[in-house]
């Protein structure tokens, strides 16, 4: 026997309307909608699903938009995350790399990060792509590691 259940909740100003009917091939249908004050359509789609499945599916599309959520509403801790490198940039990358350092490699990535405002990972990718042994501070790559790697010719290695 079919049957339908509905509900209603507003987040901010946007109005969502959920509702879930059962079919006589033993499936729940679910139909969204989400509308502003003004009547134009934020959100709207239908899911079709067996019964027996509804409460996996909708934990799993919680996990999911859950996720989602928390991905684009967390600020980045790095002024520069995303931003394009430079020449000037890679430069300085460069020469604060191969300047003489009693760090280790871990230490100055970190300083070299807070300094450039990027993420440790994002100054151990570029490193190698100016030419940089990421595991050695002071040490360019070898030839055959930067073509491995599609290093850009630095200030020393000349321009190709």
């Amino acid at each position: 026997m079919p049957s339908t259940y509905q509900n209603e909740t507003k987040l901010g100003e946007v109005t969502y309307r959920l509702s879930a009917t059962t079919d006589a091939d033993e499936s729940v249908v679910l139909e969204l909608l989400g509308s502003a004050p003004s009547g134009e359509v934020i959100a709207d789609g239908r899911l079709r699903l067996p019964v027996e499945g509804g409460a996996a599916v909708g934990k799993l599309l919680s996990r999911v938009l859950g996720a989602h959520t928390r991905l684009r509403s967390r600020p980045s801790r790095h002024a520069n995350a995303n931003q394009p490198w430079t020449e000037a940039l890679d430069s300085d990358l460069r020469c604060a790399w191969l300047a003489p350092s009693t760090d280790d490699a871990a230490v100055l990535i970190r300083a070299l990060g807070e300094e450039m405002q990027r993420s440790s990972t994002a100054i151990r990718a570029r490193l190698a792509r100016v030419g940089c042994d990421p595991d050695v501070p002071g040490r360019e790559l070898s030839s055959t590691a930067a073509a491995l790697l599609g290093a850009m010719s630095g200030p020393s290695q000349g321009k190709t």
